[in-house]
């Protein structure tokens, strides 16, 4: 036989012993549609196979991202019908309780102003401008500021007499104001910022919120910054800002509560907020300096606190 009847043969015998098998086998339809001939489909065989002896390994639990908490949403303050108490009162702003956490971070530093602590505020009124010379000229009769314009804030006022023009103006309006502490103070800046600056660690959005020394040569009218989230103006720049408390070189002991603290070098007050000839640094929500009550300087003003 030759080699090319070979090749032809061979094929012809595998392809009928193929068809005498598939014609007697068992053909079935499988879950899946297609044509079993041997009795079994393909996931029953799997099936049959004997459970496998070696333990299997438990799949861990996946676990949730942690999240990172954000900051605490600001409260916000709460609307005063009766705003000023007369024609030429400074506007008030009732703002709600809350608490916070008080001086300079671990990070930033400040030595006056460690260790950071918390301080939990009672509601109160705080003015939503800095004291005006109009407005201290009315109670007062003298405008002693250097810089001179209705508007602009009175400056080149001692702690004493600042003090002076809260009580004539409680006897005025029969309600009782008063200079913010210095906690109250930094809770009314920070307006739920946990930061150093307005928008975050980074002065570069400053200038959209305080007068300083990047932006200013001398005072400028009350409310032309944007304010913070409590609607409060210029309480970076512009002037510093007299405050209630005794100077303390730095919080160890200070009130948890939010009053302000009458012991230590109480000839000595604190003032926040830098002015317009200071450098950003100054501007942080954490500086703090101190004056002595009888100081007098032309970037030196207050704003007033109340009791609702």
């Amino acid at each position: 036989m030759s080699v090319n009847l070979r090749v032809l043969i061979v094929p012809l015998v595998v392809m009928c012993l193929g068809g005498i098998n598939h014609a007697n086998a068992e053909e079935r339809i499988c879950p899946d549609g297609k044509r079993s001939y041997f009795g079994v489909c393909p996931d029953e065989g799997n099936q049959s196979r004997p459970p496998s002896t070696t333990p299997s390994t438990p799949t861990p639990p996946q676990q949730k991202p942690k999240s990172i908490p954000g900051p605490l949403p600001v409260p916000a303050p709460v609307v005063d019908s009766n705003a000023k108490d007369c024609d030429q009162c400074p506007e008030m702003v009732v703002l709600p309780p809350g608490g916070f956490m008080m001086g300079s971070s671990p990070k930033e530093q400040i030595a006056t102003a460690i260790p950071q602590h918390r301080v939990n505020i009672q509601s109160f009124s705080i003015g939503k401008y800095e004291v005006t010379q109009q407005q201290w000229s009315s109670v007062m009769g003298s405008n002693p500021s250097r810089s001179k314009g209705p508007n602009l804030p009175v400056e080149n006022v001692t702690w004493d007499e600042a003090q002076q023009y809260v009580q004539r103006l409680s006897q005025k309006t029969g309600k009782q104001y008063r200079l913010p502490s210095e906690a109250e103070w930094e809770y009314a800046a920070r307006a739920g910022s946990a930061t150093p600056y307005p928008k975050g660690n980074s002065d570069s959005e400053l200038s959209t919120y305080a007068w300083y020394s990047a932006n200013a040569t001398t005072t400028n009218p009350v409310g032309m910054k944007t304010s913070n989230q409590f609607g409060l103006y210029d309480m970076l720049g512009n002037v510093y800002e007299w405050t209630q408390d005794c100077w303390g070189a730095n919080y160890s002991g200070a009130p948890a509560d939010g009053t302000a603290w009458t012991i230590g070098r109480c000839s000595e007050r604190v003032i926040r907020g830098g002015s317009w000839n200071n450098t950003s640094d100054y501007l942080r929500y954490a500086f703090r300096i101190k004056r002595s009550t009888t100081t007098r300087n032309f970037n030196i003003g207050f704003r007033v606190a109340r009791t609702p």
